[in-house]
């Protein structure tokens, strides 16, 4: 590899595949900002959200209008809503807390990704990048889209444009940033729609990716010359356009940007994808895009190879990183959805505080007061709280991954649990499986079948076993009924002898030998018992 491997007992990042999840074929991928929900795509045009806490799917979003394969998911910034991408050229913006279609739009080209606003709490401006055109400015509410400018690295023929490949905003969303096929990344100011800034990239490849990290601070961008490079941001996260403004940079040498390091594999030279920040922006992860391989590559951001995270023979499709705890996500190929985590050593001894482990045996040397009625290390010195303080319950501490978040937005961090009713199907198959019983002789109720297993069905001319003849025990309501066998040949003989034989006359004693079934005289139309036919 290009950097040597570190010690992992130094990070705290994912090591193992701790369960999968599986619903349809799923193709990407993405955390709400708590990491409290998970949003994924289908080639069927649904998207599921899954409670991430207890792995069940929470909400199904459907559109009866798109069948097509879902090319990307993002969420807004306080998860009451979410923008899909389709293959089939439209943007459905969906109300996650009631599952209803807030707008549809479809655009001339297929859109590969599609992000919301992030400065707004229930935006309807997105940035959407199309397979064949420069990115885009869609309003959702009206349809109305605004292409971006793009220009060359020869700033003197403004009339030259190109189509990026990628594209996002900046923390705030006061400017887009946009990969080129010529190697460059433009800085747009996309309400006023002009280029600010063009930052050159090495090597002048393709830029498939452009990731920023939560806090802004940091971009990485991917190439189509196998490197993931890393940049630290200049400009503040928030009013960044205006400082741009203020210092008047040139296109020629722009400094809001400085390059950091750059990855790659030189052994295998494999292409990257998806590759994206950790949640606290300290580790970047990047899939090898090589079929029939699942690998996940992980460096710190000074460009060491930490982990190599081999998975299942499948290629990789989507790669996410959780928002607050050391999780990755994974999407294969045939669907699946892996949830990498920590491999954590189980430590008993945490429960008891007393308790000390020890690596080989040691001698006890007993303590000189360790028998007396009050020890000295037994008497314990008085707390410095004060018992009497009155404790604040209500107050809620900002969180340190959160810090830079609005607590006067009511943000939606689970949905309720709805109970699934039984649907019309199965109401079906109940009634279904009653009309499967025989007819005639064969027919009756469930009570029926029951009486006559218990003796006290009515007695017909014809023997008790023909109705049996042509059934098979099934399953009804999850009940099975049980039904008499059918007896052989044999069996039929025995009992034809039986009645052929003459009556024994009983015994002195007045008791009755031991029968086992009642027969029919021929000579007489009443029913005796016969004998078991043994002299």
């Amino acid at each position: 590899m290009d950097a040597p491997i570190i010690d992992p007992l130094q990070g705290d990042f994912p090591e193992v595949i701790e369960e999968y999840l599986e619903h349809g074929i799923m193709k990407c991928v993405a955390f709400n900002r708590r990491g409290t929900l998970l949003a994924a795509g289908c080639t069927d045009g649904s998207c599921i959200i899954w409670d991430f806490e207890t792995r069940g799917i929470a909400k199904e979003l459907r559109d009866k209008e798109c069948t097509a394969a879902i090319t990307s998911v993002c969420w807004s910034t306080y998860g009451h809503r979410i923008l899909v991408s389709a293959s089939d050229k439209s943007l459905i913006l969906w109300d996650v807390l009631s599952g209803e279609k807030i707008a549809h739009t479809t655009l001339q080209h297929t859109v590969l990704q599609a992000r919301l606003h992030p400065g707004s709490s229930t935006p309807s401006i997105c940035l959407a990048c199309p397979f064949s055109s420069s990115p885009m400015i869609v309003d959702l509410n009206t349809g109305s889209t605004t292409a971006l400018p793009v220009l060359t690295a020869d700033t003197s023929d403004t009339s030259v444009n190109y189509s990026p490949c990628n594209a996002c905003f900046n923390k705030h969303g006061d400017l887009v940033y946009a990969g080129t096929s010529k190697g460059e990344i433009l800085i747009i100011d996309h309400k006023n729609v002009r280029v600010c800034a063009i930052v050159l990239v090495s090597g002048g490849s393709v830029i498939k990716n452009i990731v920023f990290s939560r806090n802004g601070k940091y971009m990485l961008t991917n190439s189509n010359d196998r490197m993931i490079r890393i940049y630290k941001n200049l400009l503040p996260p928030k009013d960044g356009l205006k400082m741009l403004d203020e210092l008047n940079e040139s296109f020629s040498e722009p400094d809001d940007v400085e390059k950091l390091k750059a990855f790659q594999d030189s052994i295998t030279r494999v292409q990257w994808k998806a590759p994206c920040f950790s949640g606290d922006g300290e580790w970047v992860i990047g899939g090898a895009a090589s079929r029939g391989e699942h690998k996940i590559y992980i460096w710190d951001r000074a460009g060491h190879l930490v982990k190599i995270l081999e998975g299942p023979k499948e290629a990789l499709m989507d790669l996410a990183w959780h928002p607050v705890h050391p999780i990755i996500i994974s999407v294969s190929l045939t669907g699946l959805v892996y949830i990498w985590a920590k491999d954590y050593t189980e430590n008993w001894s945490a429960f008891a505080p007393d308790f000390k482990e020890l690596e080989e045996n040691e001698e006890y040397v007993e303590r000189e007061d360790e028998f007396d009625l009050v020890p000295e290390t037994g008497k314990v010195k008085e707390p410095d709280v004060h018992e009497d303080d009155e404790v604040d319950v209500l107050t809620v501490e900002r969180d340190s991954a959160f810090s830079d978040s609005d607590m006067s937005q009511e943000e939606l961090c689970f949905l309720p649990a709805v109970p699934c009713l039984d649907g019309p199907e199965q109401q079906d198959k109940c009634v279904g499986s009653y009309s499967k019983l025989p007819d005639g002789n064969h027919s009756g109720s469930p009570l029926s079948v029951e009486a006559g297993q218990n003796g006290n069905g009515s007695n017909h001319n014809s023997s008790p076993l023909e109705p049996m003849e042509n059934s098979t025990a099934e399953d009804t309501d999850g009940a099975r009924l049980k039904r008499k066998r059918r007896p052989s040949e044999k069996g039929l003989e025995l009992q034809a002898e039986k009645v052929k034989k003459p009556v024994k006359p009983l015994k002195s004693s007045g008791r009755l030998p031991k029968t086992k079934q009642p027969v029919i005289d021929p000579d007489s139309s009443n029913g005796v018992y016969g004998d078991d036919g043994s002299d």
